[in-house]
């Protein structure tokens, strides 16, 4: 079954982001994002904590385990 995740895509769009400049941003092919985002791929690690850190969200709030979008105090 494939996982999507539609809270990077709303993220990237709210922005008023195309995948190529939030690739470029984050360092990855346009093509790469793009999996990500639809789900054909999973999200390495690495990926979701630089999308969190772009977005200043949490991994959790990426992965809709919560609705807060602030990243959790140090």
């Amino acid at each position: 079954m494939k996982q999507q995740f539609p809270r990077i895509r709303a993220l990237r769009e709210d922005a008023d982001l195309t995948q190529e400049k939030l690739g470029r941003a984050i360092n990855l092919p346009q093509r790469t994002y793009a999996y990500y985002e639809s789900g054909q791929r999973m999200i390495p690690p690495s990926v979701l904590c630089a999308l969190a850190d772009f977005y200043h969200v949490s991994v959790d709030y990426l992965l809709e385990r919560t609705d807060r979008k602030e990243p959790y105090d140090d």
